[in-house]
């Protein structure tokens, strides 16, 4: 039948695949590139406002803690006496340092419930002179000095006298808010006209013992301090930093327009909604949009807006002092500010890779050449020796792997040749040659059989043998206990043991568990068994020298095996309704008479045997009575572990439950009906470990009444 399905030329299936995983790589870094650009300004952008607006915080925090921390100075000196507000000339003089002193303070004034007031302070006229000045008003009469710092230093420039004032007028703005709140505050932002400025005081009110207002004193900032700071951060070529009152009032921001003005020869300040400043104004909008209004940003958020299709990030940060302050400070950066330097790495990197696919094209084209010239010419021999031309011979080729396979067609050629004159005899060497390896694999299969009927001797051997040490039923019949015993191994040979062993009135009770299954688990379970039997043989009762014996026995054996098998193993002695516990091994179960279940965790009793050669140390053991109707049930692993065919595993509660419900039945029939239930549990799926369950109910007094002295030492 022809094959009609597309065929195309070795050169194409090369040079197309590469082709197309260069396209889709460069496409893929392409789109890398801009998801991380993206990704990137916004991580930058955060990273940005999240500095700004946490400098701005320290700066706030440290800015406007200075006045307080001067008006608490002036207060411990008036109380010290250090400072006399009496005697105005010394207290103005003292006021002057202190603003000389620190270069942010404006202001420092102390006013007297009785209407007098003291000040010092220096303000920044618009023409950018400081202006330094005194005022002391006694009496309603108020005369300020002024002196040209930067002129004839303390010369008198100016001397105003002021008519008398009515108490009204003589009581400032900033005592009364003081005498009101009680505590430290600010007063209002207010403007000083004359000057074109706008400051905030910090005022605290001064009490006598008796609770008396005597006085106020407070220092004022000038708010274009906060402002030059803002403007010093070196934000983003047109990103904004503005921190505004709630009400929306701007304190300061980073722009070229200012955050209050003269309108109509006062001096006002400017809301952010109305400033003219469009990113500030529609910031300030898009904040209040959001939220409703300035009062309800509680936390610092992160938004973005557009304008005319440019994207901001803006992260408002809400901060507050001790004294009353609650300002929000907000930043605001454009997205084009970074996009520039991004949107350049991008053309960058798709250039760069389309530079790559015009290489990786030609240097593909070159190479499908390179590799497909001698696999053409390797056809052509081929299709020569098809028509039967055997005399073939092709070039060798730089390329290791096109040589080799170069080589191989020679030999293959050649081969062929001689092949085709020396048919006969090559078939006749070869029958040959295959009837000896059949004589050959006969053989083999032969010895194998004997090896595995030799093999399965040995392990029925040993199987038979553990088989003959496990306690008989006559063994089992002690009187006054009803013992009953189950073992079921996995493989033909198992890793379980248990035994029972009565000597001169002492029941001993042993169960374990060899790791892994097979020959060398059987073999050290007969071990065990041997060993047990021995120390009891030569009446050893204490738990620590019986079990470490045993362990140092068993262990050096497994040395001499160059095994890592181990196991772990419980011995319990029962004498006259005592029985002792010791050897780690699975839980053992104490059930009361009744059904009642305990579960005695055996994990600090004792080490695995054969693990380590000495474990005295480790080795512990506990006594419990059991009355009438009480007994023990021991246990492998294989009962609780047993898996049904959805790999749900049998439990040590189910056993539990099964044993208490039975507990009224006979040993024999309680064991039977544990078996049942994890036979049902099983189902069809396969045992995959031994199973081994002993059943011991104490009925009524029995071996202990002939039970010599010594026995009770055992528990």
């Amino acid at each position: 039948m022809k094959n009609t399905s597309r065929k195309f030329p070795l050169r194409t299936a090369l040079v197309v695949p590469f082709v197309v995983q260069i396209v889709a790589a460069v496409s893929l870094v392409s789109y890398l590139s801009f998801r991380s650009g993206e990704q990137a300004v916004t991580d930058l952008a955060n990273q940005l406002m999240a500095e700004v607006s946490n400098r701005t915080d320290q700066h706030l925090t440290d800015y406007l803690s200075l006045p307080h921390r001067i008006n608490q100075i002036n207060i411990d000196a008036i109380e010290t006496e250090l400072l006399n507000l009496e005697n105005f000339d010394r207290a103005g003089r003292y006021f002057w340092k202190q603003v000389q002193a620190f270069n942010n303070v404006g202001f420092i004034s102390y006013g007297l419930a009785d209407g007098r007031y003291i000040g010092a302070g220096k303000y920044l006229p618009a023409e950018g002179v400081i202006i330094e000045e005194v005022s002391a008003r006694t009496n309603g009469d108020l005369a300020t000095y002024a002196v040209n710092k930067q002129g004839d230093r303390g010369k008198v420039l100016r001397r105003i006298n002021v008519k008398k004032v009515t108490p009204d007028q003589g009581v400032p703005a900033w005592y009364i808010q003081a005498a009101k709140a009680g505590k430290p505050t600010w007063t209002s932002v207010y403007s000083v006209d004359p000057l074109n400025f706008m400051a905030v005081e910090a005022v605290r009110p001064i009490y006598a013992k008796n609770g008396k207002i005597l006085g106020v004193i407070g220092v004022d900032l000038q708010l274009s301090n906060i402002t030059n700071f803002l403007r010093d951060l070196n934000i983003s070529s047109s990103g904004r930093v503005f921190v505004i009152e709630r009400d929306g009032q701007l304190i300061a921001n980073s722009s070229s327009q200012p955050s209050f003005g003269k309108v109509n020869g006062k001096t006002q300040r400017f809301s952010a909604l109305s400033i003219n400043d469009p990113l500030i104004q529609r910031t300030a909008q898009t904040l209040k949009n959001r939220f409703s209004s300035f009062q309800a940003i509680r936390d610092r958020q992160s938004l973005s807006f557009q304008i005319q299709g440019k994207s901001y990030f803006v992260l408002v940060h809400p901060w507050q002092d001790l004294f009353g302050l609650n300002w929000l400070i907000v930043t605001v950066v454009p997205e084009s500010d970074f996009m520039g330097q991004i949107n350049a790495h991008t053309r960058t990197t798709i250039g760069l890779c389309v530079v790559a696919l015009m290489m990786a094209l030609l240097i593909g084209i070159l190479t499908a050449g390179w590799i497909t010239r001698p696999i053409e010419l390797i056809t052509e021999a081929s299709e020569d020796m098809a028509d039967g031309n055997l005399k073939q011979y092709v070039k060798h080729s730089r390329l290791v792997e096109l040589d080799k396979l170069g080589n191989s067609f020679n030999r293959m050629a050649g081969q062929l040749k001689e092949l085709f004159e020396t048919l006969e005899y090559k078939v006749k060497e070869r029958t040959a040659e295959l009837a000896s390896a059949n004589d050959e694999i006969i053989s083999l299969n032969e010895r194998l059989k004997e090896d595995n009927l030799r093999m399965a001797a040995e392990l029925d051997i040993v199987r038979q043998m553990q088989q003959m040490i496990l306690p008989n039923a006559e063994e089992l019949k002690i009187e006054g206990l009803d013992i009953a015993a189950y073992m079921e191994a996995a493989d033909e040979v198992g890793g379980d043991y248990y035994d029972v062993l009565n000597t001169d009135g002492v029941v001993t009770l042993g169960i374990g568990d060899v790791t892994g299954h097979g020959l060398e688990s059987g073999i050290l379970m007969l071990m065990a068994q041997t060993a047990v039997r021995t120390l009891k043989e030569i009446r050893e009762t204490d738990p620590v020298r019986f079990l470490d014996a045993l362990n140092r026995t068993l262990y050096k054996n497994v040395q001499r095996m160059n095994s890592d098998k181990s196991l772990t193993l419980a011995i319990l002695n029962y004498s006259e309704g005592w029985v002792s516990i010791s050897g780690q091994h699975e839980e053992t179960i104490i059930v009361r008479n009744g059904g009642l279940v305990e579960r005695i965790d055996t994990m600090d009793l004792g080490f695995p045997i054969a693990l380590d050669d000495d474990i005295a140390e480790f080795i512990s053991h506990i006594s419990i009575e059991l009355q009438l109707g009480d007994g023990l049930v021991l246990y492998t692993d294989g009962i609780p572990e047993a898996k049904d065919i959805k790999k749900k595993q049998y439990g040590v509660e189910q056993m539990c439950e099964v044993i208490s419900q039975n507990w009224d039945l006979s040993a024999g029939e309680i064991k039977q009906a544990v078996i049942d239930d994890v036979r049902r549990h099983i189902g069809t799926q396969k045992v995959f470990d031994d199973i081994t369950l002993l059943v011991v109910k104490r009925t009524q007094l029995g071996v202990e009444k002939n039970s010599p002295p010594q026995a009770a030492a055992l528990v």
